[in-house]
C-alpha cells in the first residue's frame, strides 16, 4: 500500500470510531481505537524508510505511547489505576516530541524564543484555576505534572514555526494545538463538567492532531535527510 494509502485507511478508522463512540458502540470502539496508532507508525516508517535521519526514532516512540495510552485509556472505568497509566504513557509520548521538537530547533539552529512559553502557561493556568482540587483527588498531581509537560510539547511546537520549511512546521503546530485542545477537553468533561459529543470531539481531534504531527514529521525528514 502506498504512503497515502495508509493515511486513508487511518481516516476510515478513526471515521469509524467516531461513529462508535457516538453511538456507545463499545465493540466497535475497542476494535477501532487501538488500530489509531498502529497504521500512523505504519505510514510514518513506510514514508521514511529509506532516508537516514536521527529524528525517526522520537515519533515513533511517541506514536507507539500514545498507542499505549489509547488501549489504557479504554479500561479507565474499571479502575483509577488504568486512567494513571494511561496518563503516564501520553506523558511519555509528549516528552519524545519534545525531543523530536528540540532536535529540529538545534537542526535549525533556533534559539529558545521565551514569549512562546507564554500561550501554554496561560491555558495551563486556566485550566488549574477551572478544575477543582476536590474532584481531582489522588490524581490532582498527576494530572498537574501532566499538564505541564503538555504545555511544554506546545512551546517546543511553536518553535517550528521558525524552520525553513515553514509548511512544515505548520503542520505540527496545527497538531500540537488540536492535541492541547483534546487534552483540555477530556480533562474538562472527567473533572469539571460532562458535555454533550465530549466523546467525539475528544476523539476528532486527537486524531487529527496525531495524523497533522505525523505528516509534518514525514514531510521534514523527508525533505532534509539523505536517502
Amino acid at each position: 500500500m502506498k504512503n497515502k494509502g495508509w493515511i486513508i485507511f487511518f481516516i476510515v478508522v478513526l471515521f469509524a470510531n467516531l461513529i462508535a463512540v457516538y453511538l456507545g458502540n463499545e465493540i466497535l470502539r475497542y476494535v477501532t481505537k487501538p488500530l489509531l496508532m498502529p497504521l500512523l507508525v505504519i505510514y510514518f516508517v513506510s514514508a521514511v524508510k529509506f532516508f537516514s535521519s536521527s529524528l525517526k526514532k522520537w515519533i515513533t516512540l511517541a506514536l507507539v505511547f500514545s498507542w499505549l495510552g489509547d488501549v489504557l485509556l479504554i479500561f479507565d472505568e474499571a479502575g483509577e489505576i488504568f486512567f494513571i497509566a494511561g496518563l503516564v504513557a501520553f506523558l511519555w509520548a509528549h516528552i519524545w516530541y519534545i525531543f523530536f521538537f528540540q532536535a529540529i530547533a538545534k537542526n535549525e539552529n533556533i534559539g529558545s524564543k521565551t514569549l512562546l512559553v507564554l500561550p501554554g502557561l496561560f491555558l495551563l493556568g486556566i485550566l488549574i484555576d477551572v478544575l477543582d482540587p476536590s474532584s481531582l483527588g489522588v490524581l490532582k498531581w498527576p494530572v498537574e505534572i501532566y499538564g505541564v509537560i503538555l504545555m511544554t510539547m506546545l512551546t517546543g511546537a511553536l518553535h517550528m514555526g521558525y524552520i525553513k520549511k515553514k509548511w512544515f512546521g505548520l503542520l505540527i503546530i496545527s497538531g500540537a494545538l488540536l492535541f492541547v485542545i483534546s487534552d483540555s477537553m477530556l480533562a474538562l468533561n472527567k473533572f469539571y463538567k460532562p458535555f454533550e459529543y465530549a466523546g467525539v470531539l475528544i476523539m476528532l481531534t486527537y486524531g487529527i492532531a496525531q495524523l497533522l504531527i505525523t505528516i509534518g514529521a514525514v514531510r521534514y525528514i523527508t525533505s532534509t535527510s539523505k536517502q
